[in-house]
């Protein structure tokens, strides 16, 4: 008895090769909004640097340059927070669209296996309940399996985002103590 005909077959490999040609394309979209978050921070960071060296360059004493170098702090830490933020948008965008497949693959698989299994169930010689009862719990098993892992990595997934959000937070306002402090120490006269 074969368990697939040459159709099923075929369609089965063109339903593998669409998913990992959409897999493929959420990757590279992934990687072109990466590369495109770097060309915009170079281009920006070129202008800044720019901006930034003229006015250091036009400073009359000690005195201005300090407090120039402290206004500089506070906005340099914000941009690279915001560079971690964006950085895991993307990330966390393309992991959703790769976890969105993978859903859907398997969700297609226990159909498919469920299918065979009734099958197997309907056609089965007389005296082999005990063997689809066994196949049926194997399956159940796995399934329930599958729901805790996936529970489990959706719950580990929203608390590192927490995490994340928690620490960007934290960052944010150390830089801005930073500056603050940065501000305060090069109003001070300089002895």
């Amino acid at each position: 008895m074969t368990l697939l005909t040459p159709e099923q077959f075929a369609a089965a490999q063109k339903a593998n090769l669409e998913a990992l040609f959409d897999l493929t394309n959420k990757a590279f979209e992934g990687i072109e909004k990466l590369v495109e978050l770097n060309l915009q921070v170079v281009k920006s960071t070129l202008a800044e640097s720019q901006e930034n060296a003229q006015r250091a360059l036009s400073t009359k004493d000690a005195q201005e340059f300090l407090s120039l170098q402290a206004s500089l702090t506070q906005p340099v830490a914000e941009k690279v927070l915001s560079y971690g933020r964006h950085l895991y948008e993307i990330a966390s965008a393309t992991q959703a669209e790769f976890a969105k497949v993978a859903e859907a693959q398997y969700e297609e698989q226990n159909r498919k296996v469920q299918a065979l299994v009734d099958n197997v169930a309907k056609n089965a010689p007389a005296g082999s309940e005990t063997a689809v009862a066994v196949m049926k719990s194997a399956i159940t098993a796995a399934n329930t399996t599958y729901e805790t892992v996936h529970k489990a990595t959706k719950q580990a997934v929203e608390i590192a985002e927490s995490n994340f959000n928690a620490a960007a937070t934290a960052a944010t306002k150390a830089a801005q103590q930073a500056a603050s402090q940065a501000s305060r120490a090069a109003k001070k006269p300089v002895a």
